[in-house]
């Protein structure tokens, strides 16, 4: 029996599945990886055909800077085709902005200034028997947050699952098999030391101890193993959901609402 495929949309050589990658290439998550974009030197493909499920990662760009990654009109494409067919998708930071984006939300410069580093998302209790997040209900987790943008507006039908004080969108779910997060839980301490070398700049107008943070985030990363590698096992067991019971809960979802079109 061949194994689900999982398409993974890469932005940048320095944001890739992280965490996610160690727990889905383990033999015991019964899938397949497939990376495409830029680094990878694949082509973002223009159907999910062939594929079980997506995850597109994070990266330095906006959701709609098309000038500046020319792939993104074609991931925001997969990313309404995976809502609109009930695949399991997942977006990451950019990922989930352009999932927003992509499906009638809006995203914005955090008016209050970026969340950086290991911070508290508060998970909410009506996240209870979500298939990623019902095991955190109720719980406040911590997570690596690296983003300047949020989306403040989610599209229509959206669910809210995790907040915090500064970002109220921390993750969402959108329709029967879609999530966005806007924080990183791929992201360990390697992810956090280069995403510091990338951007030292950005570190002294922050007025943040760029040392001090790598090292919260390795301190921290049995527990991120915990909470967020268990959330990647989840994923892959929502992606080896049989595709026709997976079409079964897809048809008995209401209707999506019209969208925007979006090159």
């Amino acid at each position: 029996m061949t194994e689900p495929r999982v398409l993974v949309v890469e932005h940048q050589e320095n944001a890739g599945l992280g965490l996610f990658g160690q727990r889905l290439s383990r033999p015991e998550s019964g899938v397949a990886i497939e990376t495409v974009g830029p680094e990878a030197g694949r082509t973002i493909p223009t159907s999910l055909d062939g594929y079980d499920a997506l995850i597109v990662l994070g990266g330095a760009m906006g959701p709609t800077e098309d000038d500046k990654a020319p792939w993104l009109p074609a991931t925001r494409a997969l990313l309404v085709e995976g809502v609109e067919r009930g695949i399991p998708t997942l977006g990451i930071c950019l990922g989930a902005q352009m999932l927003a984006t992509a499906t009638g939300g809006n995203v914005r410069t955090m008016p209050g200034g970026p969340e950086v580093g290991l911070l508290g998302i508060d998970v909410v209790p009506s996240a209870e028997g979500d298939p990623l997040f019902g095991p955190l209900a109720g719980r406040t987790v911590q997570a690596v947050q690296w983003h300047w943008l949020e989306a403040d507006g989610l599209p229509a039908g959206a669910r809210v699952l995790a907040s915090s004080p500064a970002c109220r969108n921390q993750a969402f779910r959108l329709g029967d098999a879609a999530w966005g997060v806007q924080f990183h839980p791929e992201a360990l301490g390697r992810t956090a030391a280069e995403w510091v070398d990338e951007d030292r700049e950005g570190f002294e107008v922050l007025g943040l101890d760029e040392a001090e943070v790598v090292a919260e985030v390795r301190a921290a990363e049995p527990s991120l193993a915990e909470i967020w590698g268990g959330l990647a096992d989840r994923f892959a067991a929502v992606t080896r959901e049989a595709p026709a019971a997976r079409a079964a809960r897809h048809a008995a979802m209401p209707p999506a609402p019209p969208r925007p079109s979006l090159s």
